[in-house]
């Protein structure tokens, strides 16, 4: 039987300024796991209060980028008691290879966790070789 590993659990972190940014505001870093197949790479980030509508996700120069905005109106007028998160946007960039089919990256978002699956290009996926 496997060791079982328990969890532990990370405190939210702000992005660190690796670009300029055009709009002074700060941002957050989306807890983030990745599954690799010979495939597929397989992300889940996590952006809790966001909306599918306010999600960007853009591919540049080879730069994943993976914007989330909270809908601050939700908010208005809430004191919060306890709170174990802050709201504010969340930002993420990934540099992906060339191995990875920039065309057919797909994503989809569900109870706050969007899922991007990022197929292998066919010339980067494992294959046999026949001996003739």
């Amino acid at each position: 039987m496997a060791a079982q590993q328990e969890l532990q659990v990370r405190q939210k972190q702000e992005v660190e300024k690796a670009q300029e940014s055009t709009r002074p505001m700060r941002a957050f870093l989306p807890t983030t796991d990745i599954f690799e197949t010979d495939d597929a790479l397989t992300m889940l980030l996590e952006m809790p209060g966001v909306d599918r509508e306010n999600i960007e996700i853009s591919v540049e120069n080879g730069v994943l980028t993976v914007e989330g905005k909270i809908n601050f109106s939700k908010y208005e007028g809430l004191q919060p008691v306890y709170s174990e998160y802050n709201i504010g946007p969340f930002r993420r960039t990934f540099r992906i290879s060339s191995r990875i089919d920039q065309d057919k990256i797909k994503a989809e978002m569900q109870d706050g966790v969007i899922t991007l699956v990022l197929p292998m290009a066919e010339q980067a996926k494992p294959r046999r070789i026949d001996v003739k």
